[in-house]
């Protein structure tokens, strides 16, 4: 009696529990995961190299941009010439105002 309804309720579950990894199996693997984490060195050595370069590239262009940029800088403080013309015309006469509109008094005082 006491097997009867373990069988009853264990088998159902095993058997549902079945049938929903073979139904999973279609959508994910079920297999262990595996850990091994392969790298393809040469592709990683060179995609490094190719950043290094670029890097190295772009600090050069950076220091020449920046040399540049005070050179300019100094060359344009000694010749500054302050003649622009800041006078700034006055603003157009204001429109005329809309003739007042004589209102009745409110008939309920």
């Amino acid at each position: 009696m006491c097997c009867k309804g373990f069988v009853k309720r264990v088998v159902p579950f095993f058997l549902t529990f079945a049938v929903g990894l073979f139904i999973a199996s279609f959508f994910v693997t079920i297999a262990a995961p595996n850990f091994q984490f392969r790298r393809d060195f040469r592709k990683h050595r060179e995609y490094h190299r190719t950043m290094e370069s670029k890097i190295e590239r772009l600090t050069e262009e950076n220091v020449r941009l920046t040399r540049e940029l005070a050179e300019k800088e100094r060359g344009e403080m000694t010749n500054y010439a302050f003649e622009y013309d800041l006078a700034v015309p006055p603003p157009p006469p204001m429109p005329p105002a809309p003739p007042r509109l004589k209102v009745a008094p409110y008939p309920g005082r």
